[in-house]
Protein backbone atom coordinates (compact mmCIF):
# COMPACT_ATOMS: atom_id res chain seq x y z
CA UNK A 1 0.00 0.00 0.00
CA UNK A 2 1.38 3.43 -0.91
CA UNK A 3 2.02 6.00 1.82
CA UNK A 4 -0.60 8.31 0.27
CA UNK A 5 -3.26 5.59 0.26
CA UNK A 6 -2.41 4.64 3.84
CA UNK A 7 -2.81 8.25 4.97
CA UNK A 8 -6.10 8.63 3.13
CA UNK A 9 -7.52 5.52 4.79
CA UNK A 10 -6.23 6.56 8.22
CA UNK A 11 -7.72 10.02 7.77
CA UNK A 12 -11.12 8.54 7.00
CA UNK A 13 -11.04 6.68 10.33
CA UNK A 14 -8.87 8.79 12.61
CA UNK A 15 -6.61 7.67 15.47
CA UNK A 16 -9.52 7.62 17.94
CA UNK A 17 -11.69 5.29 15.86
CA UNK A 18 -13.59 2.98 18.21
CA UNK A 19 -13.65 5.48 21.08
CA UNK A 20 -17.24 6.30 22.04
CA UNK A 21 -17.86 9.73 23.59
CA UNK A 22 -21.12 11.00 25.07
CA UNK A 23 -21.40 14.80 25.10
CA UNK A 24 -24.20 16.18 27.25
CA UNK A 25 -22.52 19.55 27.83
CA UNK A 26 -23.68 22.94 26.57
CA UNK A 27 -22.06 26.04 25.10
CA UNK A 28 -18.28 26.00 25.00
CA UNK A 29 -15.73 24.27 27.23
CA UNK A 30 -17.45 20.88 27.50
CA UNK A 31 -18.60 20.57 23.88
CA UNK A 32 -15.20 21.60 22.52
CA UNK A 33 -13.63 18.66 24.38
CA UNK A 34 -15.75 16.24 22.39
CA UNK A 35 -15.31 18.27 19.18
CA UNK A 36 -11.56 17.68 19.44
CA UNK A 37 -12.11 13.97 19.97
CA UNK A 38 -14.59 13.76 17.10
CA UNK A 39 -12.14 15.54 14.81
CA UNK A 40 -9.72 12.66 15.35
CA UNK A 41 -12.19 9.86 14.76
CA UNK A 42 -14.11 9.28 18.01
CA UNK A 43 -17.80 8.44 17.70
CA UNK A 44 -19.36 11.41 19.49
CA UNK A 45 -23.02 11.34 20.44
CA UNK A 46 -24.32 14.81 21.23
CA UNK A 47 -27.14 14.84 23.78
CA UNK A 48 -29.13 18.05 24.00
CA UNK A 49 -32.39 19.05 25.61
CA UNK A 50 -35.38 18.74 23.25
CA UNK A 51 -35.55 22.56 23.23
CA UNK A 52 -32.09 22.57 21.64
CA UNK A 53 -28.61 23.48 22.79
CA UNK A 54 -28.33 27.24 23.55
CA UNK A 55 -25.40 27.42 21.14
CA UNK A 56 -27.79 26.85 18.23
CA UNK A 57 -29.18 30.35 18.80
CA UNK A 58 -26.02 32.15 19.83
CA UNK A 59 -24.14 34.42 17.47
CA UNK A 60 -24.62 34.89 13.75
CA UNK A 61 -27.14 32.85 11.75
CA UNK A 62 -27.80 32.21 8.08
CA UNK A 63 -31.17 30.89 6.90
CA UNK A 64 -32.06 30.26 10.53
CA UNK A 65 -28.97 28.10 11.08
CA UNK A 66 -26.57 28.97 13.90
CA UNK A 67 -23.09 29.17 12.39
CA UNK A 68 -21.23 28.67 15.68
CA UNK A 69 -23.15 25.44 16.16
CA UNK A 70 -22.08 24.20 12.73
CA UNK A 71 -18.44 24.33 13.86
CA UNK A 72 -18.67 23.24 17.49
CA UNK A 73 -21.07 20.35 16.81
CA UNK A 74 -19.15 19.03 13.84
CA UNK A 75 -18.38 15.30 13.76
CA UNK A 76 -21.18 14.61 16.28
CA UNK A 77 -24.39 12.62 16.01
CA UNK A 78 -27.40 14.33 17.59
CA UNK A 79 -30.10 12.99 19.87
CA UNK A 80 -32.48 14.97 22.08
CA UNK A 81 -33.08 13.73 25.64
CA UNK A 82 -34.64 15.29 28.71
CA UNK A 83 -32.49 13.73 31.42
CA UNK A 84 -35.08 14.56 34.08
CA UNK A 85 -37.60 12.29 32.32
CA UNK A 86 -37.33 8.61 33.36
CA UNK A 87 -37.56 7.20 29.82
CA UNK A 88 -34.88 9.52 28.50
CA UNK A 89 -32.72 8.93 31.58
CA UNK A 90 -32.94 5.24 30.72
CA UNK A 91 -31.66 5.89 27.21
CA UNK A 92 -28.87 8.01 28.70
CA UNK A 93 -27.83 5.15 31.00
CA UNK A 94 -27.89 2.76 28.05
CA UNK A 95 -25.56 5.07 26.14
CA UNK A 96 -23.23 5.41 29.12
CA UNK A 97 -23.05 1.62 29.50
CA UNK A 98 -20.95 1.32 26.31
CA UNK A 99 -19.21 4.71 26.42
CA UNK A 100 -15.55 5.37 26.97
CA UNK A 101 -15.90 9.04 27.88
CA UNK A 102 -18.77 11.19 29.15
CA UNK A 103 -18.47 14.98 29.06
CA UNK A 104 -20.90 17.04 31.15
CA UNK A 105 -21.00 20.58 32.49
CA UNK A 106 -24.11 20.80 34.62
CA UNK A 107 -23.84 22.81 37.80
CA UNK A 108 -22.29 20.75 40.62
CA UNK A 109 -24.85 18.36 42.07
CA UNK A 110 -27.33 18.55 39.18
CA UNK A 111 -26.74 15.08 37.75
CA UNK A 112 -26.80 13.67 41.27
CA UNK A 113 -30.21 15.24 41.85
CA UNK A 114 -31.49 13.35 38.79
CA UNK A 115 -30.00 10.06 39.96
CA UNK A 116 -27.29 10.25 37.29
CA UNK A 117 -24.21 11.09 39.33
CA UNK A 118 -20.79 9.48 39.17
CA UNK A 119 -21.76 6.96 41.84
CA UNK A 120 -24.56 5.64 39.62
CA UNK A 121 -22.88 5.88 36.23
CA UNK A 122 -19.60 4.30 37.35
CA UNK A 123 -21.53 1.24 38.55
CA UNK A 124 -23.25 0.98 35.18
CA UNK A 125 -19.87 1.26 33.44
CA UNK A 126 -16.77 0.82 35.64
CA UNK A 127 -14.57 1.72 32.63
CA UNK A 128 -16.19 5.12 32.17
CA UNK A 129 -14.07 8.27 32.11
CA UNK A 130 -16.27 11.19 33.11
CA UNK A 131 -15.09 14.75 32.46
CA UNK A 132 -16.97 17.14 34.75
CA UNK A 133 -16.60 20.74 33.61
CA UNK A 134 -17.75 23.54 35.93
CA UNK A 135 -16.75 27.12 36.57
CA UNK A 136 -15.16 26.43 39.95
CA UNK A 137 -14.86 22.65 40.29
CA UNK A 138 -16.68 20.00 42.26
CA UNK A 139 -15.27 21.11 45.63
CA UNK A 140 -14.67 24.32 47.54
CA UNK A 141 -16.94 27.17 48.68
CA UNK A 142 -17.73 28.27 45.09
CA UNK A 143 -18.47 24.79 43.75
CA UNK A 144 -22.21 25.38 43.39
CA UNK A 145 -21.90 28.81 41.80
CA UNK A 146 -22.79 29.31 38.17
CA UNK A 147 -19.53 29.68 36.28
CA UNK A 148 -18.63 30.79 32.79
CA UNK A 149 -15.43 31.52 30.93
CA UNK A 150 -15.77 35.25 31.50
CA UNK A 151 -15.70 34.72 35.26
CA UNK A 152 -12.64 32.52 34.87
CA UNK A 153 -10.87 35.16 32.79
CA UNK A 154 -11.60 37.66 35.54
CA UNK A 155 -10.75 35.59 38.61
CA UNK A 156 -7.72 33.81 37.15
CA UNK A 157 -5.80 37.08 36.93
CA UNK A 158 -5.88 37.21 33.13
CA UNK A 159 -8.08 40.32 32.83
CA UNK A 160 -6.02 42.20 35.41
CA UNK A 161 -2.88 42.05 33.28
CA UNK A 162 -4.63 42.61 29.93
CA UNK A 163 -5.18 46.10 28.53
CA UNK A 164 -3.46 49.46 28.51
CA UNK A 165 -1.78 50.66 31.72
CA UNK A 166 -4.20 53.58 32.07
CA UNK A 167 -7.24 51.59 30.91
CA UNK A 168 -9.60 49.08 32.48
CA UNK A 169 -8.95 45.35 32.82
CA UNK A 170 -9.77 43.80 29.46
CA UNK A 171 -11.71 40.63 28.74
CA UNK A 172 -11.09 38.68 25.50
CA UNK A 173 -13.80 38.98 22.82
CA UNK A 174 -14.10 35.20 22.48
CA UNK A 175 -14.23 32.12 24.73
CA UNK A 176 -10.57 32.03 25.72
CA UNK A 177 -10.90 30.38 29.14
CA UNK A 178 -13.43 27.90 27.76
CA UNK A 179 -11.12 26.96 24.89
CA UNK A 180 -8.12 26.49 27.14
CA UNK A 181 -10.19 24.39 29.55
CA UNK A 182 -11.40 22.27 26.64
CA UNK A 183 -7.87 21.36 25.61
CA UNK A 184 -7.03 20.49 29.22
CA UNK A 185 -10.18 18.38 29.36
CA UNK A 186 -9.29 16.57 26.16
CA UNK A 187 -5.75 15.64 27.11
CA UNK A 188 -6.70 14.72 30.68
CA UNK A 189 -9.35 12.34 29.31
CA UNK A 190 -6.69 10.81 27.06
CA UNK A 191 -4.43 10.43 30.12
CA UNK A 192 -7.24 8.52 31.83
CA UNK A 193 -7.82 6.32 28.78
CA UNK A 194 -4.08 5.59 28.58
CA UNK A 195 -4.02 4.59 32.24
CA UNK A 196 -7.11 2.43 31.80
CA UNK A 197 -6.12 0.66 28.59
CA UNK A 198 -2.34 0.86 28.18
CA UNK A 199 -1.29 0.76 31.83
CA UNK A 200 -3.98 -1.86 32.15
CA UNK A 201 -5.99 -0.90 35.22
CA UNK A 202 -9.20 -1.41 33.25
CA UNK A 203 -10.84 1.21 35.48
CA UNK A 204 -12.41 4.54 34.66
CA UNK A 205 -12.30 7.69 36.75
CA UNK A 206 -13.82 11.14 36.86
CA UNK A 207 -11.97 14.33 36.01
CA UNK A 208 -12.80 17.47 37.99
CA UNK A 209 -12.14 20.35 35.56
CA UNK A 210 -12.67 23.89 36.86
CA UNK A 211 -12.63 26.43 34.02
CA UNK A 212 -10.62 29.00 35.98
CA UNK A 213 -7.71 26.65 36.71
CA UNK A 214 -6.26 25.97 33.20
CA UNK A 215 -6.07 29.66 32.28
CA UNK A 216 -4.56 30.37 35.70
CA UNK A 217 -1.97 27.67 35.04
CA UNK A 218 -0.94 29.37 31.77
CA UNK A 219 -0.31 32.79 33.30
CA UNK A 220 3.35 32.02 33.78
CA UNK A 221 5.51 32.62 36.85
CA UNK A 222 3.23 35.17 38.54
CA UNK A 223 2.58 33.04 41.66
CA UNK A 224 6.23 32.31 42.39
CA UNK A 225 7.25 35.91 41.64
CA UNK A 226 4.62 37.21 44.07
CA UNK A 227 5.54 34.55 46.61
CA UNK A 228 9.26 35.29 46.50
CA UNK A 229 9.37 39.00 45.62
CA UNK A 230 5.94 40.38 46.47
CA UNK A 231 5.55 41.74 42.93
CA UNK A 232 2.07 42.03 41.40
CA UNK A 233 2.04 42.11 37.60
CA UNK A 234 -0.05 44.91 36.15
CA UNK A 235 -1.22 45.93 32.69
CA UNK A 236 1.45 46.85 30.15
CA UNK A 237 -0.62 47.09 26.98
CA UNK A 238 1.02 45.12 24.17
CA UNK A 239 4.37 45.19 25.87
CA UNK A 240 5.83 42.24 27.75
CA UNK A 241 7.21 42.22 31.28
CA UNK A 242 9.77 39.65 30.16
CA UNK A 243 11.38 40.99 27.00
CA UNK A 244 11.68 43.99 24.69
CA UNK A 245 11.05 44.94 21.97
CA UNK A 246 7.60 43.41 22.08
CA UNK A 247 4.63 45.45 20.95
CA UNK A 248 2.12 46.20 18.22
CA UNK A 249 3.38 48.89 15.86
CA UNK A 250 1.59 50.90 13.18
CA UNK A 251 3.01 51.12 9.67
CA UNK A 252 3.04 54.21 7.44
CA UNK A 253 0.05 52.92 5.45
CA UNK A 254 -2.06 52.42 8.57
CA UNK A 255 -1.61 48.69 9.06
CA UNK A 256 -0.43 47.00 12.23
CA UNK A 257 2.31 44.48 12.91
CA UNK A 258 3.25 42.46 15.99
CA UNK A 259 6.85 41.96 17.00
CA UNK A 260 8.50 39.90 19.71
CA UNK A 261 12.26 39.65 20.10
CA UNK A 262 12.79 37.18 22.92
CA UNK A 263 15.98 35.54 21.59
CA UNK A 264 19.22 37.60 21.80
CA UNK A 265 20.03 36.98 18.12
CA UNK A 266 16.61 38.35 17.08
CA UNK A 267 17.06 41.38 19.35
CA UNK A 268 20.33 42.22 17.64
CA UNK A 269 18.86 41.94 14.16
CA UNK A 270 15.82 44.04 15.00
CA UNK A 271 17.80 46.81 16.72
CA UNK A 272 20.49 47.02 14.06
CA UNK A 273 17.83 47.06 11.34
CA UNK A 274 15.66 49.75 12.87
CA UNK A 275 18.28 51.83 14.64
CA UNK A 276 21.23 51.33 12.32
CA UNK A 277 24.37 49.19 12.67
CA UNK A 278 25.76 49.18 16.19
CA UNK A 279 22.45 49.96 17.91
CA UNK A 280 22.40 46.49 19.43
CA UNK A 281 25.75 47.24 21.11
CA UNK A 282 24.23 50.11 23.14
CA UNK A 283 24.97 49.36 26.83
CA UNK A 284 21.32 50.09 27.67
CA UNK A 285 20.13 47.14 25.58
CA UNK A 286 22.37 44.23 26.58
CA UNK A 287 20.06 42.11 28.75
CA UNK A 288 16.32 41.52 29.01
CA UNK A 289 16.22 43.54 32.21
CA UNK A 290 18.19 46.38 30.56
CA UNK A 291 15.83 46.45 27.60
CA UNK A 292 12.69 46.38 29.75
CA UNK A 293 14.11 49.25 31.81
CA UNK A 294 14.68 51.24 28.60
CA UNK A 295 11.58 50.06 26.76
CA UNK A 296 10.51 53.61 25.83
CA UNK A 297 13.79 54.19 24.00
CA UNK A 298 13.56 50.81 22.26
CA UNK A 299 9.97 51.38 21.17
CA UNK A 300 10.92 54.81 19.84
CA UNK A 301 13.61 53.21 17.68
CA UNK A 302 11.64 50.20 16.47
CA UNK A 303 8.25 51.87 16.28
CA UNK A 304 9.73 54.93 14.62
CA UNK A 305 11.31 52.89 11.85
CA UNK A 306 8.14 50.89 11.24
CA UNK A 307 6.06 54.08 11.14
CA UNK A 308 8.24 55.37 8.28
CA UNK A 309 7.60 52.32 6.07
CA UNK A 310 4.58 50.64 4.47
CA UNK A 311 3.51 47.17 5.55
CA UNK A 312 4.93 45.27 2.59
CA UNK A 313 8.32 46.89 2.96
CA UNK A 314 8.36 46.24 6.71
CA UNK A 315 7.60 42.55 6.24
CA UNK A 316 10.04 42.11 3.35
CA UNK A 317 12.87 43.85 5.18
CA UNK A 318 12.37 41.96 8.43
CA UNK A 319 12.22 38.65 6.56
CA UNK A 320 15.41 39.49 4.69
CA UNK A 321 17.36 39.99 7.92
CA UNK A 322 15.56 37.07 9.61
CA UNK A 323 13.91 39.18 12.29
CA UNK A 324 10.55 37.93 13.53
CA UNK A 325 7.46 40.00 12.76
CA UNK A 326 3.89 39.36 11.62
CA UNK A 327 0.97 41.39 10.29
CA UNK A 328 -2.08 41.68 12.54
CA UNK A 329 -4.84 40.08 10.49
CA UNK A 330 -8.59 40.22 10.43
CA UNK A 331 -10.48 37.14 9.24
CA UNK A 332 -10.72 38.37 5.63
CA UNK A 333 -6.94 38.67 5.46
CA UNK A 334 -6.56 35.20 6.99
CA UNK A 335 -8.66 33.74 4.17
CA UNK A 336 -6.23 35.22 1.60
CA UNK A 337 -2.91 34.54 3.30
CA UNK A 338 -0.74 32.05 1.34
CA UNK A 339 0.48 30.28 4.49
CA UNK A 340 -3.10 29.57 5.64
CA UNK A 341 -3.99 28.51 2.10
CA UNK A 342 -0.96 26.23 1.66
CA UNK A 343 -1.63 24.40 4.92
CA UNK A 344 -5.41 24.21 4.42
CA UNK A 345 -5.86 25.96 7.76
CA UNK A 346 -9.33 26.95 6.56
CA UNK A 347 -11.22 24.14 4.85
CA UNK A 348 -14.46 23.99 2.88
CA UNK A 349 -16.86 21.24 3.97
CA UNK A 350 -20.39 20.33 2.85
CA UNK A 351 -23.30 21.21 5.13
CA UNK A 352 -26.76 19.70 4.78
CA UNK A 353 -28.48 23.05 5.28
CA UNK A 354 -26.12 25.67 3.83
CA UNK A 355 -24.11 23.85 1.17
CA UNK A 356 -20.33 24.40 1.23
CA UNK A 357 -19.13 26.23 4.35
CA UNK A 358 -15.63 27.17 5.43
CA UNK A 359 -14.26 26.73 8.94
CA UNK A 360 -11.02 26.00 10.77
CA UNK A 361 -9.47 22.69 9.80
CA UNK A 362 -8.44 20.01 12.29
CA UNK A 363 -5.28 20.82 14.25
CA UNK A 364 -2.60 19.67 14.82
CA UNK A 365 -1.59 17.88 11.62
CA UNK A 366 -0.61 14.26 12.22
CA UNK A 367 1.53 12.62 9.55
CA UNK A 368 -0.02 9.14 9.54
CA UNK A 369 -3.40 9.46 11.29
CA UNK A 370 -4.65 13.00 10.67
CA UNK A 371 -8.04 14.17 11.81
CA UNK A 372 -10.86 15.13 9.45
CA UNK A 373 -14.20 16.92 9.39
CA UNK A 374 -16.73 14.29 8.40
CA UNK A 375 -19.88 16.35 9.00
CA UNK A 376 -20.92 19.75 10.34
CA UNK A 377 -23.28 20.33 13.26
CA UNK A 378 -26.60 18.61 12.63
CA UNK A 379 -30.24 19.30 13.40
CA UNK A 380 -32.00 18.54 16.68
CA UNK A 381 -32.53 14.82 17.21
CA UNK A 382 -31.62 13.95 13.62
CA UNK A 383 -29.70 10.79 14.52
CA UNK A 384 -32.17 9.41 17.10
CA UNK A 385 -33.29 6.39 15.07
CA UNK A 386 -29.75 5.35 14.22
CA UNK A 387 -28.52 5.73 17.80
CA UNK A 388 -31.45 3.85 19.35
CA UNK A 389 -31.14 1.09 16.74
CA UNK A 390 -27.48 0.62 17.71
CA UNK A 391 -28.42 0.39 21.39
CA UNK A 392 -30.98 -2.29 20.61
CA UNK A 393 -28.51 -4.27 18.54
CA UNK A 394 -26.12 -4.22 21.51
CA UNK A 395 -28.92 -5.33 23.82
CA UNK A 396 -28.93 -2.08 25.77
CA UNK A 397 -32.55 -1.27 24.94
CA UNK A 398 -35.55 -3.53 24.32
CA UNK A 399 -37.19 -3.67 20.93
CA UNK A 400 -39.55 -0.73 20.37
CA UNK A 401 -43.22 -1.05 21.09
CA UNK A 402 -44.65 2.44 20.78
CA UNK A 403 -42.73 5.71 20.62
CA UNK A 404 -40.33 4.53 23.25
CA UNK A 405 -37.79 7.07 24.39
CA UNK A 406 -39.41 9.92 22.50
CA UNK A 407 -38.48 13.30 23.93
CA UNK A 408 -41.29 15.15 22.21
Amino acid sequence: MSETTEREQASAKGPLEGLRVIDCATLFAGPIISTLMGDFGADVIKIEHPAGDPLRNMGAKKDGQGLWWKTTARNKRCIALDLKAPADAGIFKALVADADILVENFRTGTLESWGLGWDVLSKINPRLVMVRVTGFGQTGPYSRRAGFGTLAEAMSGFAHITGQPDGPPTLPPFGLADGIAAYYGCFSAMFAIYERDVRGSGKGQYIDLAIYEPIFALLGPQPIIFDQLGIIQNRTGNRSVNNAPRNAYRTRDGRWVALSAAAPSIVRRVLDLTGGPGTADDPRFQTNLDRIKHVEEIDAIVGGWIARHDLDEVLETFERVEAAIAPIYDIEQIFRDPQFVARNSVVSVPDQDLGPVRMQNVFPVMSRTPGAIRRTGGNIDQDRDEILSELRLRGRLPAPTTQEGSSS
